[in-house]
């Protein structure tokens, strides 16, 4: 079985013509079960990759040895990360098992990308404050609830008005990480702030439907289920993109929420001009979150719940570093 990589092109060949019709039953099948965009793009991205790497041959035609040699050239020849070898291994196994109706057999032989095992960067509280400060307005509230609350950036930029608990000083994740639900806090420095982010947000919803939009989209079937959800404040972002834009799922123009690049943008300027000698990214304020917790002596189990990891291994990651030196541990010079 040879493997030419993507050095055929798809127009060529007695196969050219079956990859568009093949894409378009994954994506509606991805869509009936209600998986996101994001999700959608990158199974669509790895099953083309796939098709062209073994045209003119139909993906029918092929067997788990063919997934086997894409998988291992993808680590050997392409040097990619584990979790992209991962999104990679669950496309396939999207397109045998849901589209084409094929159970492929447990790949044995593939040879997996190692991943490496790496600490989080964390700033000092000194340094967080310090590019909090560089931060302003929408940018800012953002980032301040990625530290404060340690939401992920796209939690962060994803949240919903009905979501936001000022009363009782939480937020509400939906639908995070593992399709998981789950309580955070809301720090009450930013209450200030966040209510008068929300009180924006009401002004432009209200012109959005003077101009005749204003409705949202919802996730899964609850634009079925409630139609008139989609127009009520509740469901409206509350990092709303500054435009309205058409989703590439149904056409309709919409508001979308604000695109994360504009918080990793904003805060790559911010640590440079900090000069940190470590890389800072939004991801960052959220370790900075779970470690500087940890430092408070809050309990690991409850860390574990604001952070919405499924095992508590995961979080113990942090205890490595704690500013008491590897591990945690105190020097004996400094006894």
């Amino acid at each position: 079985m040879s493997y030419d990589g993507e050095q055929t092109p798809i127009s060529s060949g007695p196969g050219a013509g079956r990859e568009p019709r093949l894409l378009e039953q994954v994506r509606g099948r991805m869509r009936l079960k209600h998986y996101s965009l994001r999700t959608e793009q990158a199974y669509l991205y790895w099953i083309r990759r796939y098709i062209r790497a073994w045209l003119p041959r139909h993906p029918r035609e092929l067997d788990g040895a063919a997934v086997e040699a894409f998988l291992t050239r993808l680590a050997t020849r392409d040097h990619v990360a584990a979790s992209t070898q991962n999104q990679a291994l669950s496309a396939l196994l999207f397109l045998y098992r849901e589209v084409l109706g094929v159970d492929l057999p447990w790949m044995e032989n593939v040879v997996r990308a190692r991943r490496p095992q790496r600490l989080p960067v964390v700033l000092s509280r000194a340094q967080v404050a310090s590019l909090l400060q560089k931060l302003a307005g929408r940018e800012a509230l953002m980032a301040g609830l990625l530290y404060g609350s340690g939401l992920r950036l796209m939690e962060c930029v994803r949240l919903r008005v009905k979501d936001v608990g000022l009363e009782r000083n939480e937020l509400v994740v939906r639908d995070g990480k593992g399709g998981k639900d789950r309580m955070t806090v809301l720090p009450g420095a930013l209450k200030e702030a966040l209510a008068r982010q929300l009180a924006e947000v009401r002004l432009l919803h209200a012109r959005d439907l003077a101009c005749g939009h204003g409705r949202v989209y919802l996730p899964h079937a609850l634009a079925r289920k409630y139609p008139s959800a989609a127009a009520e404040l509740a469901w409206q972002y509350v990092f709303p993109a500054t435009r309205l834009s058409e989703d590439p799922r149904d056409g309709v123009r919409r508001r979308h929420h604000v695109d994360e690049k504009v918080l990793q943008k904003a805060v790559r300027r911010a640590a440079l001009e900090c000069g940190f000698d470590r890389p800072a990214t939004p991801h960052t304020l959220r370790h900075c979150f779970a470690t500087h917790l940890l430092e408070s002596g809050a309990d690991i189990r409850t860390v574990q719940e604001l952070l919405g990891h499924k095992d508590v291994a995961t979080t113990q990651i942090y205890t490595h570093v704690l500013n008491r030196g590897a591990l945690g541990v105190l020097s004996p010079l400094d006894r």
